[in-house]
């Protein structure tokens, strides 16, 4: 678990990772709730079999700017090394943001396997770690804590490295997971699909249908009690501003040469309606795509069709 804290020793262990084909990362943030988060530490791995943490590195990078340009350029902008992150936005706001390139997130990794494969309660770290890995009493106490102050303590220290490793295990997991469903279009069983996605179809239209009535009722009982947040909801408006104006008005522009007007717009069915044999005088690029709708049948449905 070395922790580093001098540029010059983290320069020599970023230009070690250079070479890395994957990488696990963390990140520990100061003042994340104001406008001007500042980024504390940086956690990285590059043995996911070691679980002890001795190949772990906590960079300190508080107040080191340059340091920090240094890892986005050779590290996070370099698209041969793979990072992996566990909600990867939140930490790429301060580690090159679109620049970054070859990024993996377990928390849209652990999204996209099917619910009845991977049933979790959320997508949180501690409970992926939990759930695939059987890590048990993790301590996420010291994650709101004050990640500016210096020294860290020893606690703090502790729960950056084992992020880390909790990390690349669950990376793993869900890895192996992805290679159990992955498959074959042409080899695809329809009648099982077809009967489960049915079956899934009809609980989906009962449990909108409840979100819907509950939703309303909701939002009508906070409103007129003059409630905007209770323990479990929070209710926000707004106004929404719609600007019209008449086509006319925009061709006014244009003969006038007030503003620059040529540029495509989409006809809806209505307005070409509306042009009715005029749009034949207009010349027009037609693009045609092809959509599939899938639809349920009923049970009444599949009982004439045997």
């Amino acid at each position: 678990m070395p922790y580093l804290t001098t540029a010059g020793e983290i320069r020599s262990l970023i230009a070690k990772y250079t070479i890395a084909q994957t990488l696990w990362i963390d990140t520990e943030v100061a003042d994340y709730k104001s406008r001007n988060p500042r980024l504390s530490l940086i956690q990285i791995l590059d043995n996911p079999q070691d679980m002890t943490g001795d190949s772990v590195y906590i960079l300190d990078v508080l107040n080191q700017p340059d340091v920090i340009v240094d890892f986005i350029e050779q590290i996070m902008v370099n698209a041969s090394i793979e990072k992996v992150f566990h909600n990867a936005n939140y930490d790429l706001r301060l580690l090159g943001n679109k620049k970054a390139k070859n990024i993996t997130c377990t928390l849209e990794m652990a999204k996209a396997i099917p619910y009845h494969i991977l049933p979790l309660p959320n997508y949180q770290l501690n409970t992926l770690a939990t759930v695939l890995c059987n890590f048990h009493g993790i301590d996420k106490q010291e994650q709101g804590s004050d990640w500016g102050k210096r020294p860290l303590t020893d606690e703090q220290i502790e729960y950056a490295y084992f992020d880390c490793i909790y990390l690349a295990q669950i990376h793993w997991q869900l890895l192996a997971l992805q290679s159990k469903i992955a498959s074959d279009p042409a080899k695809e069983d329809l009648t099982t699909l077809s009967e489960k996605f049915t079956e899934l179809e009809q609980k989906r239209k009962l449990i909108n249908s409840e979100f819907d009535y509950l939703q309303e009722r909701l939002k009508k009982a906070m409103q007129i009690q003059n409630v905007s947040e209770t323990e479990y909801c929070q209710l926000s408006g707004y106004e929404r501003k719609s600007v019209k104006v008449k086509f006319t008005e925009l061709v006014r522009l244009v003969e006038n040469q007030e503003v620059d007007l040529d540029f495509t717009i989409t006809l809806t069915e209505k307005l070409q309606k509306d042009l009715g044999r005029n749009l034949e005088q207009l010349n027009v690029d037609v693009e045609k795509t092809s959509v599939w709708r899938l639809i349920a049948k009923t049970q009444e449905d599949a009982v004439n069709d045997e």
